[in-house]
């Protein structure tokens, strides 16, 4: 269990030590965000690594992950609190069997802590000897826009009101990380509460360096191969570009079928590791896969001369 890094630098070591590697930038939001106690909004195209700050951020430092995962129709029942009701109701007809008759006896105890279902945003807010848990809101950009509105009050004051009970505000702020894949705007109003960063793909020699953390089992001309192939495809006009969690994955299949090296029956074979869609599969493999890995190999042969 680390403490929070105090610099820079030592935010880019202490992503590093959980085999996350981060460039300048994207270290530097996040160690304002932590030193600020302010919500990092990450966004950029799915697989990019968004997701896996706050799986470090909570492995490193010891704490809590809560992870709401986003969808169309997410509601408060789901994302902060719900009664349960079929215990109240138990409640009710015990205090009845009793004889209590006093009806604000009733409610009081049944819109108690103890009859309170805690979803991950409520739960962020308790106190825990192990520190703020960290609070990561996944792919924001999926739900609907009145409960990114309620979301307003949550960032901006760490406090949720609930009518039975009154207000309820976290002692000390969670560390909060909000990911979106972009697939529609989010609002500026709660994105002045937060650092923002784009995430974008990295580079051929920081995606070398990942593959070589994520896929160390790949050899050095099977992980250049990849990585060229991956950054090729990348400047095409695909539907859905490969991120690096495929390129992870594509690494992890071909070693697995003994690859030491790309060719294009290989390719062909398991471009579904890589791509998603079948209209970019049918784009890519055959004669388009050829052309890349023939480049790709000429490449190879020209840094070695």
């Amino acid at each position: 269990m680390l403490d929070l890094p105090n610099s820079i630098d030592n935010t880019i070591t202490f992503l590093k030590s959980g085999n996350y590697l981060a460039d300048r930038s994207l270290s530097t939001a996040l160690y304002l965000s932590l030193s600020l106690k302010r919500p990092l909004f990450l966004e950029g195209e799915a697989g990019v690594g968004k997701t896996e700050i706050a799986k470090v951020l909570s492995d490193k430092l010891g704490r809590k992950l809560l992870r709401l995962q986003c969808y169309e129709g997410l509601d408060i029942a789901s994302a902060v609190y719900e009664w349960n009701y079929s215990k109240q109701m138990i409640e009710i007809r015990m205090a009845e069997a009793e004889g209590v008759k006093n009806k604000q006896q009733i409610s009081d105890n049944i819109f108690s802590d103890s009859f309170l279902v805690k979803r991950p945003l409520l739960e962020a807010l308790e106190p825990s000897n192990d520190g703020p848990p960290v609070l990561l809101i996944d792919e924001l950009d999926r739900t609907d826009e009145p409960f990114e509105a309620f979301l307003l009050e949550v960032l901006s004051d760490y406090q949720i009101t609930i009518p039975e009970i009154g207000t309820l505000s976290a002692e000390v702020p969670p560390i909060v990380i909000i990911t979106s894949n972009r697939t529609r705007e989010i609002h500026d109003a709660l994105k002045r509460r937060c650092f923002y960063h784009w995430v974008d793909y990295p580079s051929s020699e920081r995606e070398l360096e990942i593959l070589q953390v994520k896929a160390p089992q790949a050899n050095e001309n099977l992980s250049q191969e990849i990585v060229k192939f991956v950054q090729s495809l990348r400047s095409l006009d695909l539907f859905k570009a490969p991120g690096v969690a495929e390129t992870i994955d594509w690494a992890h299949a071909l070693t697995q079928l003994d690859c030491l090296t790309l060719n294009p029956e290989i390719i062909n074979d398991t471009l579904g590791a890589l791509l998603k869609y079948q209209d970019d599969i049918v784009k890519i493999e055959g004669s388009e896969a050829s052309l890349i890995l023939k480049e790709i190999k000429k490449d190879t042969t020209s840094e070695a001369t």
